[in-house]
């Protein structure tokens, strides 16, 4: 009986060792595929397979020997180029394809880096994005939210790129819609124009979007927050208000916004 508990205790250790042998070794394997760049003051951990994703590449000479790449402090790679710019550049080789943050305005950065780290694909793409943009026109254009009887009440927003005013559109309805808590047909919609059903002045002056009950639903400087908000999260610049008689943006009947 003895004999039988010893060798199973024994089965058991060797059992062990063994699989923590492979976890070793499995954590060895993991460790050897994985690369740690410093570019610009910037610790970017990655595969190699990503950064030899692409053949005759600065990023894969390094990682073949191909070229001599210096070292930090810590004994990573050192790459003296743009340390926030290598984000993208890393995204690039990961996805297959140029995906930047809604605003973005460093074409022609990008496209250095891009000729630095000699990945064509990456130059055509911030190229061809560049090109397009400067084809875009840059009218200005702008967004209407009026009283459904009386357009000369409510608010003007005014910019040069068409496409946030759509943007600001697509969130003042949602606003709007939550506030009006299923009751959508208090105002209606088209390209450039909101038209609420009903507004009204209170004592201070401040017009109010009501329901037919005369339910509070919210002010046009809700509205107008919201916007200003997004505009210069966006990157956007408020001029200032076109109405300026009024002494105050948060009184005033138009915002104006430039990029």
């Amino acid at each position: 009986m003895e004999r039988k508990i010893n060798r199973r205790e024994k089965e058991k250790e060797y059992e062990g060792k063994h699989n923590s042998l492979e976890d070793t070794e499995q954590g060895k394997t993991c460790k050897s595929t994985l690369m740690t760049l410093n570019v610009g003051g910037y610790l970017y951990i990655t595969q190699k397979q990503t950064l030899t994703k692409y053949p005759d590449t600065f990023l894969e000479g390094i990682v073949n020997g191909k070229i001599l790449c210096p070292f930090d402090a810590d004994g990573h790679y050192f790459i003296d180029r743009d340390g926030l710019l290598f984000r993208h550049v890393l995204n690039f080789l990961r996805n297959g394809e140029l995906l930047l943050p809604e605003g973005f305005r460093e074409n022609q950065l990008l496209a250095q880096e891009a000729e630095f780290f000699q990945l064509k694909g990456l130059a055509e793409e911030v190229k061809s994005r560049w090109e397009k943009e400067q084809l875009t026109p840059r009218e200005t254009t702008f967004l209407e939210i009026t009283d459904n009887h009386d357009r000369s009440q409510g608010l003007r927003i005014f910019c040069n790129a068409p496409d946030f005013i759509s943007k600001i559109k697509s969130r003042i309805v949602l606003v709007s819609k939550s506030r009006l808590d299923g009751f959508p047909e208090e105002f209606s919609i088209s390209s450039n124009i909101i038209q609420f059903k009903y507004f009204i002045k209170s004592e201070n002056g401040t017009r109010l979007v009501l329901k037919e009950d005369n339910t509070f639903v919210c002010t046009l400087e809700t509205l107008k927050f919201e916007a200003i908000m997004m505009a210069l999260k966006c990157g956007f610049r408020l001029l200032t208000s076109l109405d300026c008689s009024k002494g105050s943006i948060v009184h005033s009947d138009a915002l104006h916004f430039i990029k």
